[in-house]
């Protein structure tokens, strides 16, 4: 009877081989160079990782420990890929730049899977779901979705987040703006500069957590429900067969579900 471990080696290779095979099958150009091999030859994965996101890759300011649906996925990741675990820094402003300098093979922090995003990179099988949501200061002038496009209010967005677009497009009276880091659209809203942020739902748990002030504002209806996925540079299908294997993987395997629930993001997570 073969090991664990060595039926862990096997799945592996086997995983390689499916997608050095789905990689050079009829109608695809045949690779002879991936970021697959690079990161097997090497053991070490660098993955992009933006630290200030509430539950998908969250640095805690007090004991600099990073936390987050994505951290524990991209420790999984390695451990499929038998790699030392690298973090790099990056934002949504800025993963793109980040995976064409090759600071990282990999950027794994809850990227919404947009078409205007996707003439630059290339995205994995979706492994969530993600919509937009309001908070605003308990008291202030917002109290209720209609209160958010107005003249004279102000709607604080993260800079380069799919959310900006959203904001853009879908308020015509209310002043957007962008916010970048290391300002944070929660000290905007804390100190009186936005009425409202608009964020996703990892951001609300965070700010109802962190601000006893904090209320959450849902739409009348789901707005703007969108994709959310891994990113890598285009070119490389090997690698990205490989992403897409690890995220069917972790689905049937009830791993992303269980980490899911540990940060409440179970109802976010894709079919």
């Amino acid at each position: 009877m073969l090991s664990l471990s060595k039926l862990s080696l096997l799945a592996r290779a086997a995983a390689i081989g499916l997608a050095v095979c789905m990689a050079a099958s009829p109608g695809n150009a045949q690779q002879i160079q991936s970021r697959l091999f690079d990161v097997t030859k090497n053991k070490k994965l660098r993955v992009c990782m933006y630290p200030l996101y509430y539950a998908i890759s969250f640095r805690d300011p007090k004991t600099n420990e990073l936390s987050g649906l994505d951290i524990d996925l991209a420790k999984e990741f390695a451990k499929e890929l038998s790699a030392e675990l690298q973090f790099v820094e990056s934002a949504f402003g800025t993963f793109v730049a980040d995976l064409q300098s090759n600071k990282c093979e990999i950027g794994m922090f809850a990227l919404g899977a947009t078409l205007k995003r996707a003439q630059a990179v290339e995205f994995s099988k979706p492994y969530m779901l993600a919509s937009v949501f309001a908070v605003a200061k308990n008291g202030g002038r917002v109290k209720e979705w209609a209160d958010l496009d107005k003249p004279g209010i102000k709607i604080a967005v993260l800079l380069g987040s799919y959310i900006e677009n959203v904001a853009k497009t879908y308020f015509k009276q209310a002043t957007i703006v962008s916010i970048q880091p290391p300002t944070t659209r929660e000290a905007e809203l804390a100190a009186g500069r936005a009425d409202a942020i608009l964020v996703d739902y990892p951001t609300v748990l965070r700010a109802k957590q962190e601000f006893d002030w904090a209320i959450s504002i849902d739409p009348p209806e789901k707005l703007a429900p969108t994709l959310v996925a891994y990113a890598v540079l285009p070119g490389d299908q090997i690698w990205l067969n490989y992403i897409n294997l690890f995220v069917d993987t972790i689905k049937l395997d009830g791993r992303l579900m269980t980490i899911a629930k540990k940060y409440k993001l179970d109802g976010s997570i894709a079919p």
